[in-house]
């Protein structure tokens, strides 16, 4: 079951940041506009890397760009919403086809996995619901049950090779829980598992993007997706 350990954001909370120095970035007319331009060009450089080098973590590829733009004050580091703006409007500006096209073929992935586990009241997360996964980041579902050993006897009935990490998840709270993760490949498309006990249903984890209660949305929601994303096609091969 998860486990609970303090969270490092809570205890660095009452600890004073060092000032850097970063003469594009300070409060001196104009040094408004310097921040927002700073932080645009470090958003579409931080979604640059995460393109061209896949699955990473949105704040070490944030910190590489930093590193690469030489743009040290974190004042001008941009949040992970504009990084994942600027991640779609990438992918819509360079790959709109192959774009649509994995996410789509992504999502019916997740259906059809989160259809074999419903006993797990499974539901869409990640990259994947965003609207930013590639196939390298494959899908991420949360399942709940009363133990992991519920979902891992699931996989051995169905025959289907696992491994096992850990990974942790930050509540509204300020804690930081530790879960398991569960990961393996369904056809060529990496699939990770989250297991959170049923009571994370009424008060989930946040969302590493939005910094809200990451909800994710379960087969219906996900299937009434698909439907609409289709419609357009549907019409457009009609006339």
């Amino acid at each position: 079951m998860p486990r609970r350990v303090r969270s490092k954001a809570a205890a660095a909370s009452g600890q004073r940041r060092p000032k850097h120095r970063n003469l594009g970035c300070r409060d001196t007319p104009g040094g408004r506009q310097g921040r927002q331009d700073q932080r645009r060009r470090l958003a579409y450089e931080t979604a640059r890397i995460l393109v061209e080098h896949g699955p990473a973590e949105f704040d070490r590829a944030r910190r590489k760009a930093a590193a690469r733009l030489g743009i040290s004050d974190k004042r001008c580091w941009p949040d992970n919403g504009e990084i994942n703006d600027a991640l779609i409007e990438q992918q819509r500006l360079f790959e709109p086809d192959s774009r649509e096209r994995d996410l789509a073929e992504l999502r019916r992935h997740a259906l059809q996995a989160m259809r074999a586990l419903a006993a797990f009241r499974p539901r869409l997360i990640g990259p994947a619901l965003r609207g930013t996964a590639t196939r390298e980041h494959g899908i991420a579902l949360r399942l709940f049950a009363d133990s992991p050993e519920e979902v891992l006897l699931e996989l051995m009935q169905r025959r289907v090779p696992w491994r096992q990490r850990e990974g942790a998840l930050r509540y509204a709270s300020g804690t930081v829980q530790v879960y398991p993760v569960l990961e393996l490949v369904a056809g060529d498309i990496p699939v990770q598992l989250q297991v959170l006990p049923w009571q994370a249903q009424r008060q989930p984890p946040l969302d590493p993007v939005s910094e809200r209660p990451e909800r994710g949305i379960d087969a219906a929601e996900l299937q009434a997706l698909l439907a609409d994303a289709e419609t357009p096609r549907a019409v457009t091969a009609v006339l």
